[in-house]
């Protein structure tokens, strides 16, 4: 009796000793379990983005693609998220958003930094990218780059001159072939627009018509003279103009990372090409997005933009028309991640396990070249 007693003793203590283990056990595997039980129903997840195309971008029914949107998308899916989503004009903005809980997760073009990272967590990686830059490729030819060129050479004083001695020249040629020449015009607009077609020709040509049997041998030893200086004067146009356009095309072109200095350079705000052309010390001006800081390019308000690579191929890709280009190698190398707060190990955890999964598949891949080709 006494035994049994005591059986039944031990056995209630290692019940109450299981249980109190059980129960101190219960905060380490709630959080697993906690997805787990919500398997069966949508989480609610506040989704960010930036359109940066091709990454992220709206169609005309506003919704919302792209490839970085494609891709948590799919991971969305596979994990039964229901996300809300909301729109930010720069990544700054963004990633303040994510800081500040606001959102749980960040989808685009958000380059993974050591700045970045000590204030919001990231998945993996799953784009390799880096910075480039794009130009006008116009701007060697331009006529407004050609004439300020001629006006820092000092060759338009020239020209000026030039001008005046034309006009001089059609005004004195007109008295006197109304003096000398019985079948020239008698009105004095016919008259002037003679003079200034012999006149034109003299520069640009060296010729005078129908002047060099006037006064005899005299005429043509005159005719001669302008002959010369006529020549002269081509030869001189010519050769200003080309020195300006060939110094243009060497100095003043950027071909690539090393010609940024000196230069001012187009960056997106909040962007990692800001935080470099500000540690590098570039006059640089900052713009919202890629049609802002494109139409600033294309007028002469910057000499060139430095941004993502993938985001600038694929602009001028999708504009050729522009005369954009973008040049040189690829530099300060980065890679794509989507952020989301600290604190948030239920999300992080199951998202980038499924963005490995999708990456061993081969659907990033496949993402990739949709969107980029071979190129990637």
């Amino acid at each position: 009796m006494a035994n049994t007693e005591r059986a039944r003793f031990y056995a209630a203590g290692f019940g109450i000793l299981v249980g109190f283990l059980l129960a101190l056990a219960a905060p380490f595997t709630g959080q697993p379990g906690a997805w787990a039980q919500e398997a069966d129903a949508p989480r609610e997840v506040r989704v960010g983005y930036r359109v940066t195309p091709p990454f992220v971008t709206r169609d005309d029914e506003g919704r919302f693609t792209g490839m970085a949107a494609e891709l948590w998308k799919e991971i969305a899916d596979g994990l039964n998220i229901e996300a809300t989503y909301v729109e930010y004009a720069t990544v700054a903005e963004l990633l303040a958003a994510v800081r500040a809980k606001e959102l749980d997760v960040a989808v685009g073009a958000i380059s993974i930094t050591e700045d970045r990272a000590e204030v919001v967590d990231f998945t993996q990686p799953w784009f390799d990218s880096g910075l480039r830059v794009m130009v006008d490729d116009r701007s060697s030819s331009s006529l407004i780059n050609v004439w300020n060129g001629l006006a820092e050479a000092g060759y338009l004083r020239y020209y000026a001159w030039l001008l005046v001695f034309i006009i001089l020249g059609t005004i004195g040629l007109t008295f006197f072939d109304r003096h000398f020449d019985k079948n020239f015009p008698r009105r004095w607009r016919d008259g002037v627009a003679e003079s200034f077609y012999a006149v034109m020709l003299v520069v640009t040509k060296g010729s005078l018509p129908s002047r060099t049997k006037l006064f005899g041998w005299i005429g043509r030893l005159f005719a001669a003279f302008w002959l010369v200086i006529g020549i002269a004067v081509v030869a001189y146009v010519t050769s200003s103009v080309t020195s300006v356009m060939t110094n243009i095309a060497i100095t003043g072109s950027v071909t690539g990372p090393d010609d940024l200095p000196g230069r001012t350079v187009g960056v997106f705000r909040g962007s990692t090409a800001e935080t470099l052309a500000r540690r590098q010390g570039y006059d640089f001006v900052t713009y919202g997005g890629i049609e802002e800081a494109v139409d600033a390019l294309r007028s002469a308000e910057v000499d060139a933009l430095v941004a993502d690579a993938p985001v600038l191929e694929y602009y001028r890709a999708q504009n050729p028309g522009l005369g954009l280009d973008v040049v040189g190698r690829l530099f300060a190398p980065d890679k794509f991640g989507f952020a989301l707060p600290y604190g948030q190990d239920t999300l992080i955890y199951p998202v980038t396990v499924r963005l490995l999964a999708l990456q061993e598949s081969g659907y990033v891949q496949e993402l990739s070249q949709r969107y980029f080709g071979d190129e990637r």
